[in-house]
């Protein structure tokens, strides 16, 4: 511009000079001036395009920029449903291969007393005709049912909630057979009783003589499982936490690990989160 105002003088003066003495000079320095116009006519459109470019391109991001928002905030409740859906899975899964560990219990009791059941029938037939006649009195009691008869007794009763005779006829198991294969069982199932019935420190009692009666027991895991989630459901949440991960380092490739790392994770989840309430499941 500074350029153009002495020119534009120049030109002004020119004009008011008679006609014979506009020299070849003046009217080149108005072809540059009218250069110079149309150039700076061309660069103010050209600016005025890419204005309106990075405009758009900056209304083009915020929109992106919106969209990403909203599916991050879309991801976060998406995994968070999909993380309680997977706890709420996996302890489905668990009860599943839990009673699959208890049929295969009862079948490989029953493989190894098979013998011995088959002479106890024969022998109880053979007392039949004396018994026939009727009960004289001052008989002797009659005998508990046979080990695997009271042990599927009870665990048919556990699984159709019928937790008060369950849990009479696996102490019964406890009292007539304390030394089986299936005792460890039926003493978690105990604690598993008094766990569905809310009787929390009833359970940790059961799971308690599970560890220390039966420590090899294949019930041993899944006893300091529950322990530890009833400690949680007392309040008493720091030593349900180093019973959990007691548990771990004891069984670290077991399914209760897998179960009380989730446990854990659910735990931390709930206590660094503000809009979650902090109450133990």
């Amino acid at each position: 511009m500074k350029r153009i105002l002495p020119l534009v003088v120049v030109l002004g003066l020119a004009s008011a000079l008679p006609a014979f003495s506009v020299s070849k000079e003046i009217v080149q320095l108005q072809t540059q001036v009218q250069t110079l116009q149309d150039q700076m006519t061309q660069m103010r459109q050209s600016f005025d395009e890419r204005m309106g470019v990075m405009r758009n391109l900056v209304e083009q991001t915020t929109d992106n920029m919106n969209k990403v928002t909203a599916a991050v905030n879309q991801l976060q409740r998406t995994l968070s449903q999909q993380n309680s859906d997977t706890a709420a899975k996996i302890d489905q899964v668990s009860t599943q291969v839990q009673a699959m560990h208890d049929s295969l219990d009862e079948l490989r009791a029953r493989l190894t007393k098979l013998s011995g059941q088959l002479d106890q029938l024969s022998s109880q037939q053979q007392n039949l005709p004396s018994q026939a006649p009727g009960v004289q009195p001052g008989a002797p009691a009659a005998q508990a049912p046979p080990p695997d008869v009271l042990y599927n007794n009870g665990l048919r009763d556990y699984n159709a909630g019928k937790y008060d005779i369950a849990g009479q006829e696996f102490n019964d198991y406890l009292k007539f057979y304390p030394n089986t294969d299936l005792a460890g069982n039926a003493q978690f199932y105990v604690g598993e009783v008094a766990y569905r019935q809310g009787n929390y420190q009833g359970a940790i009692q059961a799971y308690d003589s599970v560890l220390q009666l039966y420590p090899g027991g294949n019930k041993a895991a899944a006893a300091q499982l529950k322990k530890g989630y009833a400690l949680i459901e007392l309040g008493q949440r720091d030593a349900g936490v180093r019973e959990l991960n007691s548990l771990i380092s004891r069984y670290p490739r077991s399914v209760e690990a897998t179960q009380a790392r989730e446990r854990l994770r659910q735990l931390s989840t709930r206590k660094t989160s503000p809009s979650r309430h902090t109450s133990d499941q």
